[in-house]
């Protein structure tokens, strides 16, 4: 609906996208599995808009090596029955996948599961078959990820042709085209339909403007075919949405195929969609990244969040409550508070093993300790969840360390080279 409002913003241009996040509706649904199947739900969309004949997409190139498990509308019917571990590349030059740019966001959309945390071994695209698909959709992937429910959908990917912004028009009655210019002017034949408004007014009255309409968004093979029509007699036609039919004659229309020299098209684009349902995606987000740690007194529970979309970055602790840690605490806490990583500081009497294991069950992946140390040298140890390996890092060095860590700049391995191990 906002098509022409985003093709003014983008310079008229194509392609371009909208992208678009809120709250879906669904009253047809059965609630059930928990809350994977509700009415109401988080929805993220991508509307990319192509020229319907060239969906080659500019940034292929930097995902076309990227490995996938392509569960396929072939590998489904097969006898197996299991994905294909191809490239997206590969995938495209086949024809398993229609296009580059759906290609694309297929890729993509790996690369951000796999940031946030889903395990690789336990997401597949799998394929629309022939009876699932729309009526106008050209390829259908769905996004499957493997949970205690099994496979299930989280992400779907349409090429959904010209079908969107057509349906549109013809209810709106407003043209949601885009238009391509050439380098020269061609010259070009073109199917010119002329009605007359003068005998089609006198014979069907206000009808006479539904038949124009009608007559105005024929296809160049449906005007001549009409015209083969008339030159044998009277020809009946029922306008779209209609359920009356109009006896045309020769007289009302004129049907010619003209030259015309022009200087660009005018076309429908189609689009490409990917659709997220973001509540799904978290579920099972939380059941890949949750484990059980076996200790030495009891077996602890841990989120392993990687640090990009971990809600808590970082937890500071003193080493003992009553040390006269207090005032570093605070510095290091406010300096990452500053630096724009979310952080708390945990002065509690309990042992700092409890401490470490109560920031593992929310998911923190990393723990800062100010101890005797600390007064003397200015430096503090810094924990890595996963691994529970420390390292002993200056006072300067970790606010720059730890926000490194989290935007995925440097890796927890990177980081423990440069600094003794503790």
């Amino acid at each position: 609906m906002n098509f022409n409002d985003l093709l003014y913003a983008n310079g008229g241009k194509l392609p371009f996208a909208g992208a678009q996040i809120g709250q879906a509706f669904r009253n047809e649904i059965s609630p059930k599995a928990g809350l994977l199947r509700v009415r109401e739900f988080t929805l993220a969309e991508i509307e990319h808009f192509v020229h319907p004949d060239r969906k080659s997409h500019p940034r292929f190139s930097q995902v076309a090596h990227v490995v996938l498990n392509m569960y396929s509308r072939g590998a489904q019917m097969g006898e197996e029955k299991k994905p294909l571990v191809m490239t997206i590349g590969d995938a495209v030059t086949q024809g398993i996948v229609n296009n580059e740019t759906l290609g694309y966001f297929i890729a993509r959309t790996y690369l951000f599961l796999m940031r946030v945390g889903i395990k690789p071994e336990k997401l597949r695209f799998r394929q629309h078959l022939a009876h699932e698909m729309a009526h106008y959709a050209c390829d259908c992937w769905d996004v499957e990820i493997e949970c205690s429910y099994g496979w299930v959908e989280c992400v779907g990917h349409a090429d959904r042709s010209c079908f969107d912004l057509k349906a549109h028009t013809a209810l709106s009655k407003v043209a949601l085209e885009a238009f391509d210019s050439y380098k020269e002017p061609k010259t070009v034949e073109r199917v010119e339909i002329i009605p007359n408004k003068k005998i089609l007014g006198k014979q069907f009255k206000r009808d006479g403007q539904l038949i124009t309409e009608y007559l105005s968004q024929l296809e160049k093979n449906e005007a001549l075919a009409l015209k083969d029509s008339l030159a044998s007699g009277p020809c009946p036609v029922t306008p779209c949405d209609q359920d009356k039919t109009f006896e045309l004659t020769a007289d009302m229309v004129s049907i010619d195929i003209v030259q015309k020299k022009v200087s660009g098209e005018s076309y429908v684009p189609s689009v490409i969609e990917p659709s997220f349902g973001i509540g799904r995606i978290i579920y099972c987000l939380y059941e890949h990244v949750f484990y059980i740690r076996e200790g030495d007194d009891e077996a602890r529970a841990v989120l392993a969040f990687p640090p990009y979309i971990a809600p808590l970055k970082c937890s500071v602790f003193p080493l003992v409550s009553n040390g006269g840690f207090e005032s570093t605490c605070d510095e290091i806490l406010d300096s990452l508070l500053e630096s724009g990583i979310a952080a708390k500081l945990d002065t509690t009497g309990a042992s700092i093993g409890k401490r470490y294991a109560r920031t593992d069950e929310i998911g923190v992946p990393f723990a800062i300790t100010v101890d005797h140390i600390t007064l003397s040298e200015r430096t503090v140890t810094l924990r890595e969840r996963d691994s529970q390996e420390q390292i002993r890092i200056g006072c300067s060095d970790i606010v720059t360390t730890v926000g490194s860590l989290c935007s995925g700049r440097v890796l927890w391995s990177d980081v423990k080279s440069k600094f003794p191990l503790v």
